[in-house]
């Protein structure tokens, strides 16, 4: 795992929470609120990837 993934991340939330509150503050919060759940959706897309990776790895270490 390389740090780039991280940083990957935390530049997503950065750029959302910066996105939902300038969308709170022109009183728009059901589109912030699509915001941040498309923020999580990337995220959890970027982490379920990983995860896949993590189970091929340790199917070749143990030969299954």
């Amino acid at each position: 795992m390389s740090i780039d993934v991280i940083f990957k991340i935390a530049a997503i939330g950065i750029i959302v929470t910066v996105i939902c509150q300038i969308l709170k503050k022109s009183e728009r919060e059901d589109i912030a609120t699509l915001v941040g759940i498309a923020g999580l959706v990337i995220v959890l897309t970027i982490v379920i990837g990983m995860i896949g990776n993590l189970f091929d790895e340790i199917k070749s270490i143990f030969n299954i």
